[in-house]
């Protein structure tokens, strides 16, 4: 069984930087993709970023601010957040393939 928890989440303030971790940790074999997605009040939840064999890819609204790194051999990926606005304040769930953990809250204050 495969379990996904994220950690690293927690308060800045604007302009300030996160950085989250997530390990796949059970049995998960060889995954395919890791990633991210958020859900932010009022919108739905949306694919931050994702990193694959192929490299890396982003939501326009975080290029350039947020950077996907893995660690494939370990089921480990990282999102970096630079340059945090208050609108990135949302719940961020770590994906491992088909599988989703918990989430875990990153609030950015004004």
């Amino acid at each position: 069984q495969v379990r996904v928890q994220e950690s690293g989440g927690g308060w800045v303030q604007a302009g300030g930087s996160l950085r989250l971790s997530c390990i796949a940790a059970g049995s998960p074999g060889r995954i395919n993709s890791m990633g991210w997605y958020r859900q932010t009040p009022g919108k739905p939840r949306e694919l931050v970023g994702i990193i694959t064999s192929g490299g890396t890819s982003y939501a326009d609204s975080v290029k350039g601010r947020f950077t996907i790194s893995g660690e494939n051999a370990r089921n480990r990926v990282y999102l970096q957040m630079n340059s945090l606005t208050p609108e990135d304040t949302g719940v961020y769930y770590c994906v491992a393939g088909v599988t989703w953990g918990q989430g875990i809250q990153v609030t950015v204050s004004s």
